[in-house]
């Protein structure tokens, strides 16, 4: 009966985030019609296309339940939300949104206030990701960006975050023979540590590790990961083009996100950079968006997220092998899956 319960309680708390999502997004689009009014270029979305995406958040949200009941992360996790957070930034992202809907009026995308020094950067980083008030290189836009891909993703994000637990702490099998102490993972371009923390709930032993181009979301990731128990994460700010860690140094590497943000070269190079530091025998786990290959009948709900969000490498990452590029850097045995809006590559690294 506890089992039903907590599971009720689950689905009416998910039902709950993509209703406010829904009606952020409904409130959102008529205050821009009146502060910021623009001819629209956005695809119209089928009934059907919005019932085949309802049901796939349903099955993301079912295999969540399950890999909770199954004991791959506490059922705890399922309910983690920082609530001080949202109390304290959601009045924010309505104080923010007439600079978001003027930049995108005004394609404005390579905005940045005096303050933020951009000098280091690629020059494909140095942009307005989502059209967000200083691209990723402020901690305004740090302390923002959970609560708004929370939106964006009506409320799903940890679910999809949290589907590449079950293949890691399978891959990790791999390595049983030594103390789960031993065992280090790198989470590759970690932004605010959201990922490392739901990590830490199915591998409160592990070392773990997070590199990100941001000083900004290392200081959020710093202050999020400082107040869950276990051993501190160790976060380095770096470009994941160039790792600061030495060959064959992790059992797994892990990416949530990144690589619909690289342009082609890029995405190539973090490949095998992360081939370089995992052993022999370990896995590279990516999580990121859907692409044509697999979810073609997504097409215009993809092409609206391009326009309507400041994504310049999207488009090319739509229809981009990184099986095949996967195979380049040397990696084995890849498996692909699919859960609602996000896609999962499983390499591994010979032995």
């Amino acid at each position: 009966m506890s089992d039903i319960l907590t599971k009720l309680t689950y689905q009416t708390f998910q039902q709950g985030k993509n209703y406010f999502a829904l009606g952020h997004k409904a409130l959102s689009a008529e205050l821009k019609k009146l502060v910021s009014p623009s001819k629209s270029s956005l695809k119209p979305i089928s009934a059907n296309l919005l019932l085949n995406l309802q049901n796939r958040l349903n099955t993301l949200l079912e295999i969540d339940w399950q890999d909770a009941e199954d004991g791959v992360y506490p059922k705890s996790l399922l309910f983690d939300n920082s609530w001080e957070d949202f109390f304290r930034y959601y009045p924010m992202v309505w104080l923010d949104a007439p600079q978001v809907w003027e930049r995108s009026q005004q394609q404005k995308y390579q905005d940045f206030s005096s303050e933020v020094n951009t000098e280091g950067y690629p020059s494909y980083y140095l942009q307005n990701f989502h059209n967000q008030t200083n691209g990723y290189l402020s901690d305004l836009s740090a302390n923002l960006y959970d609560l708004q891909v929370e939106i964006l993703f009506g409320g799903s994000t940890d679910a999809m975050r949290r589907r590449i637990l079950a293949p890691l702490k399978q891959e990790l099998q791999a390595f049983a023979d030594i103390s789960p102490r031993q065992i280090k993972v790198l989470d590759v371009a970690c932004g605010t540590g959201r990922t490392l923390k739901l990590m830490r709930s199915t591998l409160p032993e592990a070392s773990l590790f997070g590199t990100d181009l941001s000083p900004a979301y290392l200081r959020k990731a710093n202050e999020t990961l400082s107040q869950i128990p276990g051993e501190l994460p160790q976060l380095v700010n770096g470009n994941a083009e160039e790792l600061a860690y030495l060959d064959d140094y992790f059992h797994a590497v892990t990416s949530v996100f990144l690589f619909h943000e690289l342009p082609g070269v890029a995405r190539q190079n973090v490949i095998e950079q992360c081939f370089r530091v995992t052993k022999p025998g370990g896995s590279f786990i990516i999580c990121d968006s859907i692409q044509t290959s697999d979810s073609p009948e997504f097409e215009e709900m993809m092409d609206n997220f391009h326009a309507t969000f400041h994504e310049p490498y999207y488009r090319h990452y739509m229809s981009d092998n990184l099986v095949e590029r996967l195979e380049k850097a040397g990696f084995v045995n890849i498996e692909t899956q699919v859960h609602f809006a996000s896609k999962y590559w499983i390499a591994h690294k010979p032995k």
